[in-house]
C-alpha cells in the first residue's frame, strides 16, 4: 500500500480518537463522508450528516470517553476504498452516574477517499467482553 494513503487513513483514525476523547461532535462530523453511516452497538444506525450529528450529540451528552486506538490493519481495496480494523481501550464515564468503567471495543471502519481526503464511510464497533 502506498505509504501516503496509509498515513492519511491513520491521521483520520487518530483524529476520530481525539474527537471521541474531547466529546466533540464538531470534530467528528468532518471525518465522515457526506453519506457516512455510524452503526453503534445496541442502537439504530445514523445515516448522513444530520443523523450523525444527532447520534454523536447524544453519545457525548451521555458519556465521556478516554480511549486509545491501536490500529491493527489497514487494507486498501482500490483507490477509493479501504478497510481499517482497530482496538480501543480505556475508560468511559456515564455522565448521569459519574461512574467510570473500563471500555474496550474492536472497530471496523470502511474508509472512502472523498475529494482527496480519506474519511469514514461506515463505522461499526462491538465489545470484546
Amino acid at each position: 500500500m502506498e505509504a501516503n494513503i496509509k498515513k492519511n487513513i491513520e491521521e483520520t483514525l487518530y483524529a476520530y480518537e481525539n474527537a471521541l476523547n474531547t466529546s466533540s461532535t464538531e470534530k467528528v462530523l468532518p471525518l465522515y463522508t457526506q453519506n457516512g453511516i455510524f452503526m453503534p452497538q445496541g442502537a439504530n444506525s445514523a445515516e448522513g450528516q444530520e443523523q450523525l450529528k444527532k447520534s454523536y450529540d447524544f453519545v457525548f451528552k451521555t458519556l465521556q470517553l478516554n480511549v486509545k486506538f491501536t490500529i491493527e490493519e489497514i487494507t486498501l481495496i482500490n483507490e477509493n476504498y479501504a478497510i481499517a480494523r482497530t482496538l480501543s481501550k480505556g475508560t468511559q464515564q456515564i455522565n448521569t452516574e459519574r461512574r467510570i468503567t473500563p471500555e474496550e471495543n474492536r472497530e471496523l471502519f470502511v474508509m472512502e477517499n472523498e475529494n482527496g481526503k480519506w474519511k469514514i464511510a461506515r463505522y461499526m464497533f462491538n465489545k470484546m467482553k
